[in-house]
């Protein structure tokens, strides 16, 4: 590991040589390339820099203890030489996770996909819960969210909604959300008081960009073109701007009526195909990866129940990590960060404790 260190240390000073060259600063996408490269090295090296110096500062207490005769002199370095040590070990783990393969799609927006399950009604409402749930979530993280389909029913639930999250590092928390949300509660509807559960399934899609090569042909497309439908307003209900299109070899059909032209629509459908596209991929590579994704949280199979929502008992647990806190309201209003921090906290650890049995 530490070999690997020196030598991402004398590849940030290249970087930082490289920098300050004027043939550099005048190529646009050479100082992009660079500048992220030294973003994405930075808290390594910082980390790196530090641990050197807990290891010099250990070396230099143990020097001075063994010369050192004064009882309150030695307590003061023994004090520093246990906080140091203890420093040191954080960094290395620290590190570790920092040295961990990092996922390709990870700085990338995301298309998250809501639908409603098991319980009719109840699950459209509480499909369109878990979009406001997100939506307020991403507002604290300062991201933008962008409607791109809703299927509403008449009393405010949605049986479908997709939608895209713009933000750095967006699709790095929101894949931990991908699975079954499962409800338990009274519903409105239920005069006798009893409890329903009721199931609502996400999927959180990296937005494909122009890195990667998701090859559309046209004569696998078939392109509707009609009339909005529902609450639009603005004309979005009085043209044909709504487009669906349907990929004859998968059978995936997206929808998009969000717009009030037929060709933001358009666009805002075939960016839902590629990302279903890709996913399906992705999926595929998980599935020949059986052991891998059993390991790891977040990229685990969509039809797996990952988090149960008790109103009765105003709690939250996450199925995956065995986590229950008693904050639903809390969480049913966005703040998602402790379940979030959590998941991430449980990956990391499987991941190192994967790496370190190599």
């Amino acid at each position: 590991m530490f070999d690997r260190l020196d030598n991402l240390l004398i590849r940030f000073e290249e970087i930082m040589g490289e920098l300050s060259e004027p043939a550099v600063t005048n190529d646009p996408v050479r100082f992009r390339t660079l500048m992220k490269e030294q973003s994405d090295l930075t808290p390594l090296v910082n980390a790196y820099k530090e641990y050197k110096k807990c290891k010099q500062d250990i070396e230099d207490s143990l020097g001075m203890l063994e010369e050192e005769s004064d009882e309150e002199m030695r307590e003061m370095l023994k004090e520093t030489l246990s906080e140091s040590r203890k420093r040191a070990e954080e960094l290395e783990r620290e590190m570790k996770i920092l040295l961990l393969p990092k996922d390709p799609n990870d700085e990338k927006n995301v298309i998250v996909e809501i639908r409603a399950g098991a319980g009719g009604d109840e699950a459209a409402l509480f499909a369109a819960e878990i979009y406001r749930m997100y939506v307020h979530y991403a507002e604290s993280r300062h991201w933008k969210v962008e409607m791109l389909n809703a299927a509403e029913i008449g009393i405010g639930g949605m049986k479908e909604v997709q939608f895209m999250i713009n933000g750095q590092g967006a699709y790095s928390v929101m894949k931990y959300e991908s699975g079954v949300h499962r409800v338990q509660r009274v519903p409105e509807t239920e005069s006798g008081g009893r409890i329903h559960t009721s199931t609502i399934s996400v999927a959180v899609m990296p937005e494909v960009d122009d890195d990667i090569d998701i090859v559309i042909d046209e004569k696998d497309i078939r392109i509707d073109v009609m009339r909005a439908s529902g609450n639009g307003g603005q004309c979005v209900n009085t043209t044909d701007s709504a487009v669906r299109l349907t990929h004859y070899p998968t059978g995936i059909v997206v929808y998009s009526q969000t717009e009030k032209s037929q060709l933001q629509n358009k666009a805002k459908a075939f960016a839902l195909l590629k990302a279903k596209l890709y996913d399906m991929e992705l999926q595929q590579r998980h599935d020949a990866e059986a052991e891998l994704r059993k390991s790891q949280i977040g990229t685990g199979d969509r039809s797996e129940k990952i988090r149960t929502y008790n109103f009765p008992q105003g709690r939250v647990t996450d199925h995956r990590i065995g986590l229950t806190i008693y904050k639903l309201d809390k969480v049913m209003d966005g703040d998602l960060q402790e379940i979030i921090d959590a998941c991430i906290a449980a990956d990391q650890a499987s991941k190192l404790a994967k790496m370190e049995a190599v």
